[in-house]
């Protein structure tokens, strides 16, 4: 099965809205009619609808970074999918390692969320990664398999197909390492293996798995290249136009 690429824009927390716009504006001149590949951009929850108005009437989709399970309540200072849809979003990051790391995001609150964002119609990028100091001790296919079972836990094997899975090593987010292809399209395996094993070897086939961790336009197409790497969730060069453009025309 050929799975489309996917190559998602995470800016974190950067951008003010004139910043997002510029930054929007330009992804739109240079690959606003790409159809080859999905072109997902995930602003600041402030920057949503300047984003949505940017990118309208284009090729290229906008996420975000996360999302709360609930729909409405009290949960001060918490966004609802339905609010997302309302601002433009087709896709929605969650479990993102920063999440994991600083926010207390589990395995059962992602799983709580995937829930949610199928419901209000949204795409989930979900999140997976392991620290250096668990590869170091061989603990990765452990922490990898047991993060995918926990996210995806109880989900129908529908909704998984249309996912996409985004494995980011902890060790090489924002640090300048990478992982070599090698170890990348290991891990990318052996998450389509725990898919296969947990949904059946059709939804395994179908759903997207992107590499995050230091993709540049220089390691983009090696990476692009293995058979189980879909597209990348891509953090520090997606803030620049020209080398966001570079790692979409892979």
């Amino acid at each position: 099965m050929a799975r489309k690429p996917i190559i998602a824009g995470n800016w974190k927390l950067n951008c003010l809205k004139a910043e997002a716009e510029a930054l929007a504006k330009g992804l739109v001149e240079t690959v606003g009619t790409k159809s080859d590949v999905d072109v997902v951009l995930c602003p600041t929850f402030t920057s949503l609808d300047t984003v949505a108005k940017a990118i309208c009437g284009t090729k290229i989709a906008m996420g975000a970074q996360d999302c709360y399970w609930q729909e409405k309540g009290a949960f001060t200072g918490e966004i609802a999918p339905s609010m997302l849809v309302d601002a433009g979003c087709k896709f929605c990051i969650i479990g993102h390692s920063e999440r994991r790391q600083y926010f207390g995001e589990t395995n059962e609150t992602i799983n709580k969320k995937a829930q949610a964002l199928y419901a209000a119609g949204l795409t989930p990028i979900i999140c997976v990664g392991e620290t250096l100091q668990e590869r170091e001790e061989g603990n990765m296919e452990k922490v990898i398999t047991t993060q995918v079972r926990g996210c995806l836990a109880g989900l129908e094997a529908a909704k998984v197909a249309e996912s996409v899975i985004a494995y980011e090593p902890v060790w090489a987010i924002g640090t300048g390492k990478t992982a070599t292809k090698e170890q990348a399209q290991e891990v990318h395996a052996l998450i389509r293996k725990t898919v296969a094993d947990m949904f059946g070897d059709a939804t395994a086939q179908a759903v997207r798995i992107q590499y995050g961790g230091s993709v540049k336009p220089d390691n983009a197409a090696e990476l692009m290249a293995q058979p189980d790497i879909d597209g990348a969730l891509v953090g520090g060069a997606a803030l620049k136009a020209d080398s966001f453009t570079a790692i979409i025309n892979f």
